[in-house]
């Protein structure tokens, strides 16, 4: 009994933090949620671009940031754990190379991350929403995380065949829809 109470008060304690920066920083959420609304829409409307965009983005970075970790073990060679730096620098090197020289296998690669992506994001915002469940629509943070997981499961079915569209679409309807509930909350609490 006394762990619910102290499990009930905890959860009150957050709710009004939560709160308390919606009310201070409802321009900034409202912003990011306008972003993530446009981005959205762009992804959905050329999900094809967006989809290789995703790929060699990420290629980019991770070959980037591989040469980096290289470069960093080799500069402090006698650090702990410089066989661990070397490793994972030439492992994310590598990685960045293949997604850039091979990008439809990176499209497969990513799909199915996305896919385990968008089932752990539904269950966070679910977990979210039911912590914020006395809010002002806290609702629309729950449908959220709800099409998150569906998406998940119509990547998972549909996979491998619809892969190089279906990345860049289903990613635009999750930030669609993410913006959105940024928009609504952010509007519920900005005259606070």
């Amino acid at each position: 009994m006394i762990k619910i109470e102290s499990n009930t008060i905890e959860i009150n304690q957050i709710q009004q933090k939560m709160q308390h920066y919606f009310k201070t920083h409802w321009k900034l959420f409202l912003a990011e949620g306008i972003l993530l609304i446009i981005l959205g829409f762009i992804a959905i409307l050329v999900p094809h671009f967006f989809t290789v965009a995703i790929v060699v983005s990420l290629g980019c970075i991770l070959l980037v940031g591989g040469i980096f970790l290289i470069t960093r073990a080799l500069l402090f060679f006698r650090m702990p754990g410089f066989g661990l730096w070397l490793f994972m620098g030439i492992l994310q090197s590598v990685l960045g190379y293949l997604f850039l020289a091979q990008p439809l296998e990176g499209i497969m690669t990513i799909t199915m991350l996305m896919a385990l992506f968008f089932a752990l994001e539904g269950a966070a915002k679910i977990y979210f929403a039911l912590m914020m469940r006395p809010l002002a629509h806290w609702g629309y943070v729950l449908f959220s995380g709800t099409t998150a997981l569906i998406l998940a499961v119509i990547v998972w079915m549909g996979w491998p065949g619809t892969a190089e569209w279906l990345l860049g679409l289903f990613f635009g309807i999750n930030m669609l829809f993410g913006g959105w509930a940024l928009v609504s909350i952010s509007l519920r609490y900005k005259d606070a």
